[in-house]
């Protein structure tokens, strides 16, 4: 796979579609990245979650909906998935120069290619990279103690960190497996400081006596 020249090609493709926007090209580029990262295998898993942070898109529904044009516009390939325990399938459509200096590639592979925009050969897609992700999941409890003890966070949450994803195999909702610690780690931080907010903002509200009762009540009193 010479990526350079994947890269040229496709960066030549994007300057003249103008039916692009900045968030189909992000997009695109961190399924580039995820490609490299699974050595540029002809389809591959992707999470959404995942995806969403390296291409800084916050909209679910932009996100997918990037994702069916890149595919409709034949940038991409994407086979989504309804099934919550299987993430989708991208195959990502390989571009190069092959006539004189226009961006081709072909569909296909063999003595029966077609010209077309890409080469798609299909190959066994379940032999993946296990070892894609530096921080995938970490060596015991006392690796996570260290993180956050670095990031300033008591030993106790850490704790509740490690048991509760331990007790459901390191998956997201006890459905997608976990490809970065360190990432859920952080986002169990952001979800901490957003309840100790609420508690700081509705605490007193929560204590007070709506309904104004008095706690000391004389019951020999008549009615």
């Amino acid at each position: 796979m010479n990526y350079i020249r994947h890269l040229n090609s496709v960066f030549e493709l994007f300057t003249k579609d103008s039916r692009l926007n900045p968030t189909h090209i992000s997009i695109y580029i961190a399924l580039f990245q995820l490609w490299n990262i699974n050595r540029f295998t002809d389809s591959f898993y992707i999470n959404r979650e995942e995806v969403m942070r390296i291409a800084k898109v916050g909209s679910k529904s932009t996100y997918h909906r990037c994702l069916r044009e890149l595919d409709y516009w034949k940038y991409i390939r994407y086979l989504p998935s309804h099934n919550p325990y299987k993430g989708s399938r991208v195959h990502m459509l390989k571009f190069g120069i092959t006539r004189g200096t226009s961006t081709r590639a072909t569909i296909g592979s063999g003595s029966g290619q077609v010209e077309g925009q890409a080469l798609v050969p299909y190959i066994n897609i379940n032999k993946q990279n296990k070892n894609i992700y530096k921080h995938k999941l970490p060596k015991n409890e006392n690796e996570v103690l260290d993180f956050f003890k670095k990031e300033k966070w008591p030993a106790n949450e850490a704790k509740k960190f490690f048991n509760h994803y331990n007790s459901i195999g390191w998956k997201v909702g006890g459905k997608i497996t976990i490809l970065d610690w360190h990432s859920t780690a952080k986002n169990w931080m952001l979800k901490g400081e957003e309840i100790q907010k609420e508690k700081t903002l509705h605490g007193p509200s929560q204590k007070r006596d709506n309904l104004k009762i008095t706690k000391d009540k004389d019951y020999g009193q008549p009615l």
